[in-house]
């Protein structure tokens, strides 16, 4: 998408399995915030809503954070990825917002984009057994704490809801748009 078209509106599988409807809903809530993010330049991605300091750019740059790291880190218990693996986060939790203004338009569409894809890559193959209570399959270095698959996909969920929201109010006041879903 390069940030650039839109994105198609997701048909939800109204009577699909388990795995199949939280699928279906996190691919909903990526194509909205595809929608919400795309076709902006960088003054756009750099646009702020008073009080807040976030921006679209940011948006873009911490949910390709949030991508890989609960495909890696949660699903499949492997360490954290580049560039994320080379953040202090116990001392710059806001690295990825912050850092965001300092990329270009291209860099975050496209760590986003590639970030996606890695992480349904990784989901399809650990749904394939269709056990969502199964837990992530690596090797964390603490393995006492492996979420279900289930859960990962829930949070993920509940990240990109909750950061639409966020999405949905900075476009509206960069350029007007305003809608739930993705047009037709």
């Amino acid at each position: 998408m390069s940030g650039r078209s839109k994105p198609a509106r997701p048909e939800l599988p109204v009577a699909g399995n388990e795995a199949a409807t939280l699928l279906g809903f996190l691919e909903r809530q990526r194509a909205t915030f595809a929608w919400k993010s795309g076709g902006l330049d960088d003054a756009g991605l750099q646009a702020t809503l008073a009080p807040s300091s976030m921006s679209i750019g940011g948006l873009l740059k911490h949910l390709a954070r949030f991508e890989d790291d609960m495909s890696t880190e949660w699903l499949l218990g492997q360490k954290q990825l580049a560039p994320w693996n080379g953040v202090d986060w116990e001392h710059d939790r806001a690295w990825d917002w912050r850092t965001a203004a300092e990329d270009t338009p291209k860099m975050l569409y496209e760590r986003w984009e590639s970030a996606v894809e890695r992480s349904r890559s990784r989901f399809a193959e650990a749904l394939a057994s269709n056990q969502l209570d199964l837990p992530g399959t690596g090797s964390a270095e603490d393995a006492t704490w492996l979420p279900s698959l289930r859960y990962v996909l829930l949070n993920m969920i509940e990240e990109y809801a909750r950061h639409n929201g966020h999405a949905d109010l900075i476009r509206e006041s960069i350029d007007g748009l305003t809608g739930q879903d993705p047009p037709d």
